[in-house]
């Protein structure tokens, strides 16, 4: 689920745990691009990976025609084009908030390396 059930906004993950040793820790965590598409969006990018790309395949394998497929995948390429300018934006206004000492430079990297993916 990435998204609320009564208002649809963008859900934000507030802990983590570790199964193996149960060491938890909580905070405010965004979640990669990708883990925000919808259900539907999600399904569309695994079916593109697992056929390798070939929408004729993908098209057969998900039974929608072919042009409603490359209709769906420009969307797809939107939305995910829409999510990478708010992390841009994001990461603009932490630079800023480093800048203005706000915050400190370690917080900041931490919350640039989080939407990039790299925690």
């Amino acid at each position: 689920m990435t998204h609320c059930p009564i208002c649809d906004h963008d859900l934000t993950v507030t802990a983590c745990e570790c199964e193996a040793c149960r060491t938890s820790y909580g905070t405010h965590f965004k979640l990669p691009r990708l883990a925000r598409f919808s259900k539907e969006e999600r399904m569309l990018a695994e079916a593109l990976i697992l056929h390798g790309g070939n929408l004729k395949e993908m098209a057969r394998a998900v039974n929608i025609s072919y042009p409603t497929l490359k209709k769906r995948l420009g969307e797809l390429a939107d939305t995910l084009a829409a999510k990478q300018a708010e992390d841009e934006a994001d990461i603009e206004q932490i630079l800023q908030q480093m800048e203005n000492k706000e915050i400190s430079p370690e917080e900041g990297i931490k919350r640039i390396r989080e939407i990039n993916g790299e925690l």
